[in-house]
């Protein structure tokens, strides 16, 4: 099943400097980790925003909402989820 999902990110602008490194390192640990066993097969960064654009490949409703929520900046986020579906006029093997 895939999924376009925005995140938004809201980081406490009194967050500790040392907390907020924590924190960012983790979700890079974790992202690369999903990236590379092929959950999380898209991610681009908004311009001039603190938020991506991504795309999860995953099984379940289940299964990405446990993936998002296991991202260590997840109590930070707005974000949005919208399921995927095959368009009938894409050609096969385009995109």
């Amino acid at each position: 099943m895939l999924f376009h999902v925005r995140m938004d990110v809201h980081l406490p602008h009194d967050l500790d400097p040392n907390i907020r490194a924590d924190i960012v390192a983790r979700e890079k640990e974790y992202s690369q980790r999903l990236q590379r066993e092929g959950k999380w097969p898209h991610l681009w960064r908004i311009v001039g925003e603190y938020s991506n654009i991504s795309i999860f490949d995953v099984d379940s409703t289940d299964e990405l909402h446990a993936l998002l929520s296991g991202l260590p900046l997840f109590p930070y986020m707005t974000i949005k989820v919208t399921p995927l579906a095959t368009h009938p006029s894409k050609i096969a093997g385009v995109g």
